[in-house]
């Protein structure tokens, strides 16, 4: 009877050294298959007890020069789960602050990191205590909306969007007909948004096999492919783009008279007598002009800063929006009380802050677009890793004796746990997986830095997004979605962003009380 080990390997840096253990294992008599993991430092071995021993098998690995250690089975059900969250509507590091110390408070989290650049957060959390979407309930309540990315368990999610009509009764048929099929876990259906979300284990099955079998539960009236999420949430990151950077095009078509009628007329022979005109009593015509100008910044183009301030006060957790709407409204309602004194007193000269809260609200709302701006390069540098992947690849069928009868170009996201792929000179892998025929070489320096082509035959492994070079290759995909080595680099240089150098720790410490100390010394 055949039995999986998994091995623990230390001492591997590159795709290269994978290969050495992986070629060392599969050499063994009684080996059926193996697979190494190089970013997560393991190694599986599918194998036959009555020839070859889970010690030779590690012996092996140890003398290719690695350390090799079996790790127990009971690890196969760990309960130690990561998973990660996209969070909307925080502005600052307070805001982040906030949901990091709601996270941490949830029992069984054992570790929560939120980066604001990628405005995503990490957890460390244990299944049998908490599960993912308890999680993302604290965050809603500390006032920030999230989604759930992954939840970091043994299986895959995906997302469809349907183009066609979903009635009660085709919802009925697709559901039945999905929860039919061997490894799916979950299914949801959103007929507003014309969205299927599916949780299923990739070893059973795949998102091939489940868009045939939503098409096919439609009677050919409705039509299957992967939800554009990433579009999604571009098109969010550009609204919010837009959405600033207009508003603060407003508040300098409003901010630049008040600062001028404020700041350089004033010192303008002609400009200076008329701006001083008397409209009532001591009120001049430059101070009405201002308050009517800086009006509009305050509460139409600032209102932004009181929702915002308004409801962290609700949760307790005073942020940056507090301190904007505290500053500005000192400045602005100080000199509406300054005007009015002035405007029903003969003998009373009045000074006004109208420039301070508008220009304040101005440059706020420029440093806000440019911040935003910056989290798009971070997301854009993410994604430039992820267009290493080719957009389709070409699939071949198989008949009954092995032979090849057709193949078909699909969307490489489309590919499935054993699928075989061709892969033509030029071409770019399209997933992790091995070769079961032909002879090439792999310019793998896009993964591993190395500038020399490697040398690819059967049995080698190869990783999606390398280019081949010369020869055409038939190899059979082992590592799809978020299980590539690809996705998986994508992962790290998101954790890179979460991981927070000590300065930033201790900043991160100092703004928790600074928000709410400065909020104190004012009112005050």
């Amino acid at each position: 009877e055949e039995k999986v080990a998994v091995f623990a390997v230390t001492g591997m840096t590159c795709a290269a050294c994978a290969g050495s253990v992986e070629k060392a294992v599969k050499r063994l008599p009684g080996v059926h298959d193996a697979a190494v993991d190089v970013l997560g430092c393991r190694a599986q071995v599918a194998f036959y007890p009555a020839f070859v021993s889970e010690e030779k098998i590690r012996e092996t690995i140890e003398d290719v020069g690695f350390g090799a250690k079996l790790i127990d089975e009971e690890l196969k059900e760990k309960s130690i789960l990561v998973c990660r969250l996209h969070i909307k509507g925080m502005t600052c590091t307070s805001c982040a602050n906030t949901v990091e110390s709601a996270l941490q408070a949830v029992p069984g989290v054992q570790r929560a990191s939120v980066a604001l650049a990628i405005e995503e957060a990490e957890i460390r959390y244990n299944r049998r205590v908490v599960a993912a979407i308890q999680l993302v309930n604290a965050v809603e309540e500390s006032g920030f909306e999230a989604i759930l990315v992954t939840a970091g368990e043994d299986r895959s999610r995906i997302d469809l969007k349907v183009d066609g009509i979903l009635n009660e009764r085709s919802v009925m048929i697709v559901k039945s007909s999905v929860q039919a099929l061997p490894g799916v876990e979950d299914i949801k259906i959103d007929t507003e948004l014309q969205k299927i979300t599916i949780s299923y284990k990739p070893d059973q099955t795949g998102p091939r096999d489940l868009i045939e079998v939503i098409e096919s539960a439609g009677s050919g009236h409705i039509a299957v492919s992967i939800y554009p999420e990433a579009d999604g949430r571009e098109q969010h990151r550009n609204g919010e783009i837009t959405q600033y950077r207009q508003s603060f095009l407003w508040s300098l078509l409003f901010t630049i008279p008040v600062f001028l009628t404020s700041m350089v007329f004033m010192y303008i022979p002609g400009l200076k007598e008329g701006l001083d005109k008397k409209v009532v009593n001591m009120m001049s015509i430059g101070e009405l002009l201002r308050w009517i100008l800086s009006t509009p910044v305050q509460f139409v183009i600032g209102r932004k800063f009181y929702t915002g301030a308004y409801k962290a006060m609700c949760h307790g957790s005073p942020n940056m929006d507090v301190l904007i709407a505290l500053g500005t409204n000192t400045a602005y309602f100080y000199s509406v009380y300054s005007v009015l004194r002035a405007a029903t007193s003969e003998n009373y000269m009045s000074t006004d802050f109208f420039e301070t809260s508008s220009m304040l609200i101005s440059f706020i709302l420029l440093g806000k677009y440019l911040e935003i701006l910056a989290k798009g390069k971070t997301s854009e540098a993410i994604a430039k890793l992820m267009d290493l992947a080719p957009e389709t690849a070409t699939v071949l069928m198989y008949d009954k004796e092995g032979n090849v009868v057709s193949e078909k170009e699909i969307d490489s996201r489309l590919i499935q746990k054993n699928d075989v792929i061709k892969v033509i000179p030029g071409g770019k892998v399209a997933s992790d997986g091995f070769v079961i025929w032909g002879q090439s070489h792999v310019n793998e320096s896009m993964i591993t830095g190395e500038s020399r082509p490697v040398a690819k035959r059967k049995g080698d492994t190869v990783i999606g997004g390398t280019v081949n070079e010369n020869g055409v290759l038939h190899v059979r995909a082992t590592f799809v979605g978020s299980e590539s080595a690809l996705a998986q680099i994508v992962r790290l240089v998101e954790s890179a962003q979460m991981a927070k150098a000590p300065v930033q720790k201790f900043a991160d410490q100092i703004s928790k009380v600074f928000v709410p100390l400065v909020s104190s010394v004012t009112l005050c």
